[in-house]
């Protein structure tokens, strides 16, 4: 089973970066599709980037597309998001969610993924 911890979450100013880690323990992780999701105050969850377990492809939310950047190192069974030019609409509790068996129309589907973190807090200011 793998376990999920997020972390690099916090407090910036409209416009600044942040880059998000997500580390897994257990088994290795080069078989899951990663993704991050996040979920502001009110609304329900929302996909903001991922790739399959091959990797070579990743999928962007559109309210992101050119903004943040997805990379994963399997062989550090780890995930990272790279948030850039970041706004106030960006402001939510961001989570790592993985699953072995995605496909390309479920990669956006929080209800697809059995792996979850407890989520990292990214608040945006102006």
């Amino acid at each position: 089973q793998v376990q999920l911890v997020e972390s690099g979450g916090g407090l910036v100013q409209v416009g600044g970066s942040l880059r998000l880690s997500c580390l897994a323990s257990g088994p290795t992780f080069s078989p899951y599709a990663v993704a991050w999701f996040r979920q502001a105050s009110g609304r329900e969850r929302e996909f903001v980037a991922g790739s399959k377990r091959s990797g070579t492809y990743v999928y962007y939310a559109d309210s992101v597309k050119g903004r943040f950047t997805f990379s994963r190192d399997n062989a550090k069974n780890a995930v990272y998001l790279q948030m850039s030019d970041l706004r106030v609409e960006d402001t939510a509790v961001y989570y790592c969610a993985a699953d072995r068996n995605i496909i390309t129309s479920t990669i956006q589907s929080p209800q697809a993924y059995d792996y979850w973190g407890q989520g990292t807090q990214v608040a945006v200011s102006s």
